[in-house]
């Protein structure tokens, strides 16, 4: 039995290294260098090729190996295994880390500063005031931001698909109570999980639905968000500022007008990257449960996509 690491693009010697020692028994390979792929029982994957999984023909399981798994789930000749993602304490830290930068650049009004700096402009504003926000997305990392945003002083509003219930969190669910979720937010951030229901969900209508100068931040996926209404609400200015850390391609094509857009932030999705060293217990213990025939921890529902 062998575990095949299909992750294109990623230097994967120190994932295999650290299997290895956590698996001593196993065999961890390598995709596209696989020695037996009749051999291979359980597979870790990531933005994989198509048709590559469908090749292994004794898979028992497949593993995430990030918190998302719309890449992998894109390719439609995947079978249908269990599939686990990656629920990681320092993923989530590092993403309330970022958004607590994100949040004290734009409060700070550091982009006003910056574009001032390009300009040799002297011009000294106070702080901007921003007491609410919603969190869009009340999963793992939705609800930790819902939390620590309302330990910051917040009054924070959460929206999902199905009901919720977040201590100290106004929670929103569905289409028809998407507006009153939105209404009174200074800051919208965005980590719902792509999945058909969600693609562009967040378009024109719903930039709309939001308070005039909203400061509007995405670290899910690009393809939720509507990239022309998106540049639409910001030169209008009903959108104030937008921070983005997804696109739809990645990387971010040269000739896309997000990169001079003076009212957008940018950063190569950044916000929380999978840490080898943290989530490699959580890969083994899910390898040993599917090879005892035990339901793997973090399971993804496949019909739902999350």
């Amino acid at each position: 039995m062998a575990i095949a690491l299909i992750i294109p693009d990623r230097k994967l010697d120190d994932l295999q290294l650290r299997l290895q020692h956590a698996l001593p028994d196993t065999r961890i390979e390598i995709w596209p260098h696989l020695s037996e792929p009749d051999a291979i029982t359980f597979a870790v994957l990531w933005k994989q090729p198509a048709h590559v999984v469908a090749a292994l023909p004794n898979l028992t399981a497949l593993q995430s190996f990030g918190a998302g798994v719309d890449g992998i789930l894109a390719d439609d000749t995947l079978p249908t295994l269990p599939l686990a993602r990656i629920v990681d304490p320092a993923l989530t830290a590092a993403m309330l880390q970022y958004l607590s930068g994100i949040e004290s650049y734009y409060r700070l009004r550091l982009d006003r500063f910056a574009r001032q700096q390009q300009q040799q402009r002297w011009q000294p504003k106070s702080p901007r005031r921003l007491t609410t926000c919603c969190v869009l997305g009340l999963g793992e990392l939705g609800t930790a931001a819902a939390v620590h945003f309302q330990q910051l002083g917040y009054q924070v509003t959460g929206w999902a698909r199905t009901a919720k219930n977040v201590p100290h969190v106004q929670c929103y669910a569905g289409e028809d109570e998407l507006p009153a979720a939105l209404a009174n937010a200074d800051i919208v951030i965005c980590l719902l999980p792509l999945t058909p229901t969600t693609d562009n969900l967040i378009n024109a209508k719903v930039f709309a639905m939001m308070k005039p100068g909203v400061i509007f931040v995405n670290v899910a996926r690009g393809a939720i968000v509507d990239d022309a209404a998106l540049l639409a609400a910001l030169d209008s200015g009903q959108v104030q500022a937008a921070c983005l850390d997804v696109f739809r391609q990645e990387p971010l094509p040269s000739e896309h007008r997000f990169w001079s857009h003076p009212a957008i932030f940018i950063t190569p999705h950044i916000s929380a990257v999978t840490q080898v060293a943290t989530v490699v217990a959580q890969i083994a213990e899910n390898y040993r449960r599917s090879q005892q025939g035990l339901p793997l921890y973090n399971q993804v529902d496949l019909v739902r996509g999350y």
